[in-house]
């Protein structure tokens, strides 16, 4: 049944897309939206996304995972090309990588909590959720800390292109992050060629790769340079707020959180579940698919409703209340939040960091945290998250 009166572009399904899914979820699992050029369908029920996140023959990425047909190539492609590219990076974001990073993304916290703390006022989002990850990405790549503004608007385009109706509209961003990464990429070249060494990261790892006895091209370099970029801050972000708002929405979840501040991995997984920064990504059919009654065809894009899925009765009790008395392990196994299959997230333990150190230091230092405002979202109708997040607090006694 595709009838179902639902648009992912109206203004209430932007402004709340829970009680949408939740009647995809009940009576269309298969719908089809034909107002963008390619139309497209959603899966909501959450064994139908898991199924074909991990089935990449019939849902291939070749074309993209955004609504336009495109050719990004690396890690948003199918294997073999995928399996080169992401072994290329992986080592920057195991668990033992990561954790090695702790010790400087809790002084970064810190130092960006001391520079607006006192003011007992902030827009959260400035002063803290857009710059962390954005500052941790940067130097993972090896961007230089002065051009880190830019490279965050570069990161906002690329991700406005991916979802919108006129993606021409962005062509000069993109174009400009591409020199850019072009130029790093190349600069490392040079110093590889005059016999110096090669700084310790991303860029000069990439630059250096080999596939069957051959150098990576550079349009592939740039593509996954690109694509690490958008992942390692704009969803980080969306996690930070959404998280925050969520937590301040009912001051007792804020306020549980201080007395038990180990409920802060619940309360970062409980987040992902209910508002996932990805609302869903796409593939191309392979094929024509049946299901549930409905017929993909072949070269259709087809939405994988992340968020849905999450909220899936089948799998979740209550799944549309916000709640700190989740099961950890359940949580993590079962939303699908950072994917699933060979596309899981490969940040995802980066994210997870980042997300619980903000929380663990701002659950010590914040008391009666609230907004003081309602929230703006970010624009890209694929994406949930918060582009300001005002909020007041009183300072923790002995926080500063």
């Amino acid at each position: 049944m595709t009838d179902l009166d639902y648009d992912p572009f109206s203004s209430e399904v932007l402004a709340d897309p829970g009680p949408h899914y939740a009647a995809l979820l009940e009576s269309c699992p298969v719908h089809r939206y034909d107002g963008f050029d390619p139309p497209f369908y959603s899966l909501s029920r959450h064994d139908d996304v898991r199924d074909a996140l991990r089935d990449v023959a019939t849902y291939s990425s070749h074309y993209g995972q955004g609504p336009n047909m495109t050719v990004p190539g690396s890690m948003q492609s199918d294997p073999p090309q995928h399996t080169f590219f992401r072994r290329q990076v992986q080592q920057a974001f195991t668990a033992r990588a990561v954790n090695e990073m702790q010790p400087r993304i809790e002084a970064l916290v810190d130092e960006l909590i001391a520079g607006f703390i006192d003011r007992g006022e902030a827009d959260i989002h400035d002063e803290l959720a857009y710059p962390l990850p954005t500052i941790v990405i940067a130097q993972m790549l090896g961007v230089p800390e002065q051009d880190r503004e830019v490279f965050k608007e570069w990161s906002d385009a690329s991700v406005a292109a991916m979802s919108s109706r006129t993606p021409e509209v962005y062509r000069p961003q993109l174009e400009a992050l591409n020199a850019y990464l072009i130029d790093q990429a190349r600069h490392r070249l040079a110093l590889e060629a005059a016999g110096e060494p090669l700084p310790d990261d991303l860029i000069s790892r990439l630059v250096t790769a080999e596939q069957d006895g051959r150098r990576v091209g550079e349009a592939d370099t740039v593509a996954l340079l690109g694509q690490l970029l958008v992942g390692g801050n704009e969803t980080t972000t969306s996690l930070i707020t959404n998280a925050l708002v969520r937590l301040t929405d009912d001051p007792a979840n804020w306020e549980r959180l201080r007395a038990e501040p180990d409920l802060v991995e619940v309360a970062v997984e409980e987040s992902l579940r209910f508002d996932p920064p990805v609302l869903g990504l796409f593939r191309t059919t392979t094929c024509p698919v049946q299901l549930h009654g409905e017929e993909i065809p072949e070269r259709a894009k087809v939405m994988l409703l992340y968020a849905a899925a999450n909220r899936d009765p089948r799998v979740f009790d209550d799944p549309n209340t916000f709640s700190l008395d989740r099961d950890l392990d359940d949580l993590r196994r079962h939303h699908l939040s950072f994917g699933y299959g060979i596309h899981f997230c490969i940040g995802a333990a980066l994210a997870r960091m980042e997300a619980r150190i903000t929380l663990a230091a701002m659950v010590e230092q914040f008391s009666g945290l609230r907004m003081t405002a309602m929230p703006e979202r970010i624009a890209p109708f694929l994406l949930w998250g918060k582009k300001t997040l005002p909020m007041a607090w009183e300072v923790a006694r002995g926080a500063s």
